[in-house]
């Protein structure tokens, strides 16, 4: 008779209900609690290991501040001490400017007294050798100062006038920002001579065969020195008659369209009496006197007079 094993079960336990919750679980299994319990295990054991990061970041900028500060002291002091040093410095400087200011200042007038001096000798031999046609040619050299009738003309900047800018007057070099350009001052007084004037002087400095007038940036320089607005042109000659033949004539006509387009600030008036300085800077070229050659010509000398 055969002897018969008990058969066993391969069938698997039941399954938990809850085993496709197995998140929910878990998290109901293992509360928060043990995180934080982890979290502070972490910290005491960090604790005996140094100081906490925040402490030692705010101990390490406390050290850079001292060290700061003691550079800005260091560095304070150095300056308190040698500010005596630079102050004597500076100062034997600034006496040095000044005396070789004084000293050029000097040695201008000396200059401006023997250039007076020599023009004034050049004038007199001129006019001693020359006789009347001395006389004419110191006129026309303004080698000698002027006065009779004549006009005035005064030539301004219009009111709102700008140191720069582009314009019609752009493309002959000129802007049209309401100054007065040096072409301008040269046409008013080359119109001036066509219209009859026997001298001429801007701003007192008298014009001869040899003046220059020409621009320096904003400026308008007569024989290399500067002037400034307003323009004031005297010119001897018969008053009414100049005054009205230069208004009408090109140049007249050209100071009208500045005035009327521009701004340009001009006004015009006859003159009984205006009286010219000589040219601060004659050169004879060529004239030199002649012992005893009062009479002669340019002929007999040989020497011309320009």
């Amino acid at each position: 008779m055969s002897q018969q094993h008990p058969v066993r079960s391969t069938a698997s336990p039941p399954s938990r209900p809850d085993a496709s919750m197995s998140l929910l679980t878990n998290v109901m299994d293992h509360s928060l609690d043990d995180g934080y319990a982890e979290a502070a295990a972490r910290r005491s054991a960090g604790s005996g290991k140094g100081l906490p990061k925040t402490l030692r970041a705010k101990l390490g900028l406390a050290a850079g501040l001292v060290l700061a500060a003691a550079v800005v002291t260091v560095g304070a002091a150095q300056a308190q001490i040698s500010a005596p040093a630079i102050a004597k410095e500076r100062q034997e400087l600034i006496d040095r400017i000044e005396a070789e200011n004084s000293s050029v200042d000097s040695l201008q007038k000396s200059v401006d007294r023997l250039r007076d001096d020599v023009g004034d000798r050049q004038r007199e031999a001129l006019l001693k050798h020359g006789g009347e046609k001395g006389r004419q040619l110191g006129l026309l050299a303004a080698a000698t100062p002027v006065h009779g009738p004549g006009v005035k003309l005064v030539v301004n900047d219009a009111k709102k006038a700008e140191s720069s800018g582009g314009g019609p007057r752009e493309s002959s070099g000129f802007s049209d920002t309401g100054r007065v350009r040096d072409r301008d001052l040269q046409r008013v007084v080359n119109g001036l001579w066509e219209s009859g004037a026997e001298a001429i002087a801007v701003n007192g400095q008298r014009l001869t065969a040899l003046s220059a007038i020409r621009a320096a940036g904003d400026a308008i320089l007569v024989d290399n020195k500067p002037l400034v607005p307003p323009y004031t042109v005297l010119a001897v000659g018969d008053g009414q008659r100049l005054a009205t033949t230069f208004q009408d004539s090109a140049d007249g006509q050209y100071l009208h369209v500045l005035q009327e387009n521009y701004g340009i600030r001009t006004s015009i008036s006859a003159q009984e009496e205006v009286r010219l300085p000589a040219a601060p800077s004659l050169i004879v070229r060529y004239a030199e006197p002649v012992a005893g050659g009062a009479g002669r010509s340019a002929d007999d000398t040989g020497k011309g007079t320009s």
